[in-house]
């Protein structure tokens, strides 16, 4: 008898070490670049052996001069090479913002076309380890306002190579933010070499009841209380935002339109964050769109704390998350009860750097 074959499955970081390694194989002027690329751990596992397969002259391992990497990388894409380099903190990244802001993302503009800048930059976000207020900031509304920039924020291992691949083949810079637990979430990632699109966001699950927009792992904690939720006929449209610059709200628009109810919760700061451009966006054109307020969940106006006790109270976590959505939803209190009790049986207590239960890391 026929048996299906079954889907390919990796983790993110595999499927981004995949698709970094097939990208150099087939163009030889794709450089990587960065500090701790050749180190045995690559990076979450996503550089690991490429400098044995690939030489010291493409791999190149950066010394601890953020600023004046970031602008030899941009030398180098604006004279016909490609460029992959890695900021292993967004923090990092931060030490040469002059020359990302002010050199690749606009030298395409300020010589009329004539130079492109093709150069992708990998910045990992987010919490883990207890690194605190310096080294496990969710910035990407910084990077998200300037012209010039393509910012992207994947959540699966299938767009974790597939966004890579349609980055490196793009013209001009683009960012890659990772928080650090999407390394981990696994999926289905084909072989070959395919390009996924870098300008939408992407309906990830139907529904009619309430629209919740998410980025990277965070999609994770949504989908969990939406099964919770299916039980009680409540049916959410979860929305993967994947773009954050360029900004395309159509598809958010086209759902609210249908569910009347939206809640978006981001990795980074509530406050100035991408929540409040989308809702403010939104309320723009569309002025009796909502029938109840919208809602945000995102990071306190605080620095990250260091200690586990202080960072209980910082993330929003599962329950915070349900709670939002039954107060968009018009359901009797008895209901609300059965499914706060639900989660807290399905939910386990677990530590703050820890994940979801049910997503797979190494904390």
């Amino acid at each position: 008898m026929f048996m299906p074959k079954k889907k390919r499955t990796l983790t993110a970081s595999q499927a981004i070490l995949e698709a970094t390694n097939q990208i150099m194989k087939k163009d030889s002027s794709l450089i990587l670049i960065g500090e701790g690329v050749s180190d045995p751990n690559g990076i979450f596992g996503t550089t690991s052996n490429l400098l044995k397969k690939h030489g010291k002259k493409r791999v190149i391992e950066s010394p601890i001069s953020e600023n004046g990497i970031t602008g030899i990388a941009i030398g180098l894409a604006i004279n016909n090479f490609k460029v992959l380099l890695i900021h292993q903190r967004v923090e990092f990244a931060l030490l040469s913002i002059e020359q990302i802001f002010n050199n690749a993302a606009k030298s395409f503009y300020v010589t009329n076309g004539k130079h492109n800048v093709p150069i992708v930059i990998r910045m990992v976000i987010g919490r883990g380890w207890g690194q605190g207020p310096a080294h496990s900031q969710s910035l990407e509304t910084i990077f998200s306002c300037i012209p010039g920039l393509k910012v992207l924020i994947p959540s699966s291992a299938y767009d974790a190579k597939g966004m890579l691949i349609s980055a490196i083949n793009d013209p001009n810079p683009v960012l890659i933010l990772e928080h650090r637990w999407f390394h981990y979430v696994k999926g289905f990632v084909p072989k070959k070499i395919y390009q996924t699109d870098i300008v939408k966001p992407k309906v990830i699950a139907r529904g009619n009841h309430l629209t919740i927009v998410g980025s990277s792992y965070n999609l994770y904690e949504i989908m969990f209380c939406s099964e919770i939720l299916k039980d009680f006929n409540i049916y959410i449209e979860i929305i993967d935002l994947r773009v954050l610059r360029p900004l395309n709200i159509t598809p958010i628009v086209n759902s609210v339109k249908k569910t009347k109810k939206l809640i978006i919760f981001e990795t980074g700061s509530k406050i100035y964050g991408i929540g409040a451009e989308i809702i403010a966006s939104i309320s723009e054109e569309n002025h009796d769109i909502f029938n109840a307020p919208p809602v945000r969940i995102g990071l306190p106006d605080s620095p990250t704390p260091s200690t586990r006790g202080l960072a209980k109270k910082f993330y929003p976590n599962t329950m915070d998350i349900m709670k939002a959505m039954l107060n968009q939803l018009n359901l009797n209190v008895e209901v609300k009860k059965k499914i706060i009790s639900l989660l807290s049986v399905s939910l386990p207590s677990h530590e703050i750097d820890v994940p979801n239960p049910k997503f797979k890391g190494p904390f």
